[in-house]
């Protein structure tokens, strides 16, 4: 497995390094610090002045990037393989998914970091852009990942299960770990008590189907490296994943992507971009 781990000195950005610690050996790990140098936005600087500016303030921001990198390196958990340490110039979000795309890798891992007051349930703009935009999976990290024994894997329809469980049977994590296959029923209370009311007759019908779906999801999980059972519930999609994962006493939520096919470029939707903005923990989104 190849891995891009993006990191920037933040706290979250340790915390997805040692993330690594539950994921197998790569075969090759890049870590990546990308330097996004501010041109002087002073109008009145003549432009001798305005390049000695950008220059003194590249290299400074270099000196930083290379102790960045080289304290990255330092605290990586053991076994974690050979790390290639790259520092790049550019808007971090792009570097990140060019490199990504260039070292083919199977997984970038970074953290994801919030700004604002309640900065645990805010998504940092470059673990957003990476999120919606990657070719590969992604591994955002917003809290530290101390065990990974039971994972939430929220299923949203059979293609979008398809690719996660041909994901997970590369087995992507260090040791077994348990599933929790969910399926949320969108049931929501109308508005009006007599207004949208579904038929108790198709509700049951629905809830059996889910039902089967998700246990038919369960059952393709090897046994020597996953215990899976089903899970049904009904409510609105990307809250209900995050009260399930809480439930199910999960480390790790794993969603696909998106849900249908022919939608037009593999981007994130809009349950699955709900849930990693939302989920007080790490989500795994899976392409």
């Amino acid at each position: 497995m190849n891995i891009l781990l993006a990191v920037d000195g933040s706290d979250q950005s340790y915390e997805a390094m040692q993330a690594l610690a539950h994921l197998p050996t790569a075969d090759k790990l890049v870590v990546l610090h990308v330097l996004d140098v501010p041109n002087p936005a002073y109008p009145m600087l003549v432009p001798e002045v305005a390049r000695d500016l950008y220059a003194t303030v590249e290299r400074e921001m270099r000196e930083e990037g290379r102790r960045v990198l080289e304290q990255a390196s330092a605290f990586l958990p053991p076994h974690t393989g050979p790390a290639d340490k790259r520092l790049e110039l550019g808007s971090p979000s792009d570097v990140i998914l060019s490199v990504a795309e260039a070292e083919r890798a199977h997984l970038i891992v970074l953290g994801a970091r919030g700004l604002g007051v309640i900065k645990e349930l805010l998504l940092g703009s470059v673990s957003h852009r990476v999120l919606t935009h990657a070719a590969c999976p992604v591994l955002a990290v917003r809290k530290p990942l101390r065990s990974l024994k039971r994972i939430l894997l929220a299923v949203q329809g059979p293609d979008d299960a398809e690719t996660i469980v041909r994901y997970l049977s590369m087995h992507p994590f260090r040791n077994p770990v348990e599933v929790a296959v969910l399926a949320v029923l969108p049931f929501t209370q109308p508005v009006w008590p007599t207004a949208a009311m579904i038929p108790e007759s198709l509700r049951k019908d629905m809830a059996a189907r889910a039902r089967k779906f998700v246990d038919g999801v369960a059952a393709r999980f090897d046994a020597g490296h996953y215990r899976a059972w089903g899970d049904v519930v009904e409510g609105a999609p990307a809250p209900e994943i995050v009260r399930a994962a809480a439930r199910h006493e999960a480390d790790l939520i794993v969603v696909g992507s998106r849900s249908r096919k022919g939608a037009g470029p593999v981007v994130l939707g809009s349950v699955s971009h709900s849930v990693v903005h939302h989920a007080p923990g790490s989500v795994l989104v899976v392409r």
